[in-house]
Order: C-alpha cells, then sequence, then structure tokens
C-alpha cells in the first residue's frame, strides 16, 4: 500500500500514470483511481463520519480531477494537485447530517453523559467486543466534527495520517508555520475537552463505552448485527501513517493521538462501484471517447 501521505512516497508511479491516462490509457486511468481511493475516502469519511457522504465526496473529487487532468501541467507532483482539490472540495461541500446535527464540544460531551450507563460482566463484554468498539470509533469520530472543518482537516492530514508539516501546508495552500500552529490548536481544543470528559484519556472520568453499549443499541444507534465503523479494514491508521509507529510517551497528547490512529482504514462499501459509476459519468466518458 502505497501511502501518498509518507515521505518516501513513489511520485514516479502516479506521473507514469497520468502520462498514460492523458494519452487515452483508460487502464493506467482506472490504476490512478484505485491508488488514491482509500485514502481519500478515509479522509472523506473522517471529515463527515457518514459512508454515504464519503462515497458521494469520493467520486465527487475523481471526477472533477479527471476532468481537469489535461491541465495539470506537472509543475508541482501530482498527488499534492489531488490533495489540494480533494481538500477544496471537502472544506467547500454541503454538510453532512452528522456535521449538522453535532454542534459543539460541550453540547456533545452533554449528549453522551445522558446516554445511561449499564455496566456489562466480563462475559458480556466479550460478546459485545465489536459492538463497543463501533461505538469507541464513533464517538470520537463525532467529537472530530466539533472542529471547524478546517481544523477537521488539518487534524486528520498532521495527528491520524501523520503527513509532514510542509506536504501539509502545501496541500492546504498554506505556509508551513501557520499548518503547525492550526494543528496545535486543533490538538489543544480536542485534547482539553477528552481530558475533561472523556474516560479513554483520563481515567477518573466516569464516561465509559462500555457501560453505553446496551443503551446505545438500544436506541438503535449501534447494531451488533451491521457495524458501519468497525468493518471492512485490514490496518489501522497508524499503520500506514507517515511514521508508521505508535508514540511511546504516556502524556495526554500522545494518548489522544493513539486513539484516533486506532480508527480503521476503512474500504469502502463497493469500491468497485465507484470506479464503474466514475467511468460511467458521461463527462468522464467524452473525455476517454468511449
Amino acid at each position: 500500500m502505497d501511502n501518498p501521505f509518507r515521505l518516501n512516497y513513489t511520485d514516479q508511479v502516479d506521473t507514469e500514470l497520468v502520462k498514460l491516462a492523458v494519452g487515452g490509457d483508460k487502464k493506467a486511468l482506472q490504476n490512478l483511481v484505485i491508488r488514491h481511493q482509500l485514502f481519500i475516502y478515509n479522509l472523506a469519511l473522517k471529515m463527515t463520519k457518514s459512508v454515504q457522504d464519503a462515497e458521494d465526496l469520493t467520486q465527487e473529487v475523481f471526477i472533477k480531477a479527471i476532468t481537469g487532468l489535461t491541465k495539470f501541467e506537472g509543475k508541482s507532483k501530482f498527488r499534492t494537485w489531488l490533495y489540494r482539490i480533494t481538500v477544496n472540495h471537502f472544506l467547500n461541500a454541503k454538510k453532512s447530517k452528522s456535521e449538522l446535527e453535532t454542534m459543539d464540544f460541550e453540547t456533545y460531551f452533554n449528549f453522551i453523559d445522558h446516554v445511561p450507563n449499564h455496566s456489562l460482566t466480563i462475559n458480556e463484554e466479550q460478546e459485545l467486543a465489536g459492538s463497543i468498539e463501533e461505538i469507541r470509533i464513533n464517538c470520537t469520530a463525532g467529537m472530530l466534527l466539533c472542529l471547524d472543518r478546517e481544523q477537521r482537516m488539518i487534524y486528520i492530514l498532521g495527528e491520524m495520517f501523520d503527513i509532514e508539516h510542509n506536504l501539509g501546508a502545501e496541500i492546504l495552500g498554506i505556509s508551513t508555520g501557520n499548518f503547525r500552529i492550526r494543528l496545535m490548536r486543533a490538538r489543544q481544543d480536542l485534547y482539553n475537552w477528552m481530558n475533561e470528559r472523556c474516560g479513554l484519556v483520563n481515567k477518573s472520568n466516569p464516561c465509559r463505552c462500555s457501560k453505553k453499549t446496551r443503551a446505545y443499541i438500544k436506541a438503535g444507534f449501534v447494531d451488533p448485527n451491521n457495524l458501519v465503523f468497525n468493518t471492512r479494514y485490514k490496518k489501522s491508521i497508524y499503520e500506514v501513517s507517515a511514521h508508521n509507529a505508535m508514540p511511546i510517551t504516556n502524556t495526554i497528547e500522545d494518548l489522544n493521538k493513539n486513539i484516533f490512529q486506532q480508527h480503521p482504514l476503512q474500504e469502502t462499501v463497493s469500491s468497485q462501484k465507484i470506479v464503474e459509476e466514475i467511468f460511467n459519468n458521461d463527462f468522464i466518458k467524452l473525455i476517454l471517447n468511449t
């Protein structure tokens, strides 16, 4: 898996595929889409906390990129060009339902506090392990939505995927110093609230994912037989992050980073379907003369 956010990414492969694709090679264009689809989809998923919205955004980005591919002059690396399109599209897209429902940290944590607690036995925890993990991912993903869109994007890129700050700044069209400052602020906002309210970070906080499980299942927020976030993945984000290593210190900041980097790097529900829909788009057909 060639992670486009890593320093040793093989840009030459993209360059060759773009050259072939512009020349009309449909297979090369398909390979280019497949090469970046997983990462664009996961960026979209963390930005929206919605599988359907993430799939739609992924398709929209590729259609926008492919229709503008002939204008790509190679003055920057293709991945920088593609992810700049991605970031701009995500920042300006219509808000997802989850975004509209999530107001701010205080409102979000107050909602969680009002979810009834039910202690589980050891056997029940083992039986519901998949659902407990689903709640952990779902709940912490919701915390990301409490950040404004730009903060959220910078946090996802800079903290979860450990993107090199110069590359992150280039993709967002800001200075490296500005990228670092905004990342620091996003970290502080998230860490401060989690340290005050979340039991994953601060053991003195009463909130526990396992204790919320029964209530979330009863309310229909989690279906043990149809998990949304704890499914369709082979690796966690930290396994493909830029540094490919979890922090070894025990600071509050590193504990938070661990929590978010343990999120799955999820496959789309139907990656092949997205590819097919992209290539069945009328504009793409026109470009490919098919």
